[in-house]
C-alpha cells in the first residue's frame, strides 16, 4: 500500500507499544496493530484481515507471525524483524522482571486485582478483533454460512484442534474457486471496489 520510506525506530516503538499492551494472547494485540498500522497509513483494513488470516495458518505465536507478516509488508525484511523485535522486547523485559520478584508479588491482593481487570479488558479487545475481521472476512451469504458452521463446530466439538477448522475452511474456498470462479471474481470486484472508495 505504502511507497514512502519508514522510519525503522518509529516501526520498532509501535511494535514495542503493541507489545507492551498485549496481555491475554496475540488476539488482543489484531485490535492494535490494526488502530497503529491503519492509522499511519502503512498497511489498509483488507490486508490486515489477511495477514490475520496467514498468521493463524501457520505454526507459531500470532502475536509474532502478525508482527512479521505486518513488519514484512510495511518495510520488506528489515521492517520484518524490526517488528519483531519491537514486539518480543517487552515480554523478555517483563518476563525477566517478573521472574526476579514473582515469590514476593504472587500473593499481593493488589496484584490479583489488577491481572483480573486486566483479563477483563482483554475479552473486549478479542471481541472487538472478531467484529473487525468479520466486516471484511463476511462479504455474502456463503462465507457467513462458512463462518457459522465454523463457529458451532468449535462449540460441538472442542476436542478437535482449530488447525483442522483453518485447513478446511481453506479447502472450502479453493473449492468454491474452481467450482463458481466466476462468483468470486464478483467478490473480488466488490472489495477492491469498496477500498477505492475508501481511498477516495
Amino acid at each position: 500500500m505504502t511507497e514512502k520510506k519508514v522510519n525503522l525506530l518509529v516501526l520498532f516503538w509501535k511494535f514495542f507499544k503493541i507489545g507492551l499492551f498485549t496481555f491475554g494472547g496475540g488476539f488482543v494485540m489484531i485490535p492494535l496493530i490494526e488502530r497503529e498500522v491503519v492509522r499511519n497509513g502503512w498497511i489498509n483494513k483488507e490486508d490486515v484481515v489477511d495477514i490475520v488470516a496467514l498468521s493463524q495458518s501457520i505454526p507459531g505465536a500470532v502475536a509474532v507471525n502478525m508482527s512479521l507478516f505486518s513488519g514484512h509488508r510495511i518495510a520488506k525484511a528489515k521492517g520484518a524483524l524490526v517488528a519483531v523485535l519491537g514486539c518480543i522486547t517487552p515480554s523478555i523485559l517483563l518476563i525477566i522482571l517478573i521472574a526476579a520478584f514473582f515469590s514476593q508479588l504472587q500473593d499481593v491482593p493488589v496484584v490479583n486485582d489488577i491481572f483480573i481487570g486486566v483479563l477483563s479488558a482483554v475479552v473486549a479487545l478479542i471481541l472487538k478483533a472478531a467484529v473487525n475481521i468479520a466486516k471484511h472476512a463476511v462479504m455474502d451469504f456463503w462465507t457467513f454460512l462458512l463462518s457459522l458452521l465454523t463457529v458451532a463446530g468449535l462449540i460441538a466439538f472442542r476436542s478437535i484442534s482449530p488447525i483442522f477448522f483453518i485447513l478446511g475452511g481453506g479447502a472450502v474456498g479453493l473449492l468454491f474457486y474452481y467450482l463458481y470462479p466466476k462468483k468470486v471474481r464478483e467478490i473480488q470486484a466488490r472489495e477492491i471496489k469498496g477500498e477505492g472508495e475508501q481511498d477516495d
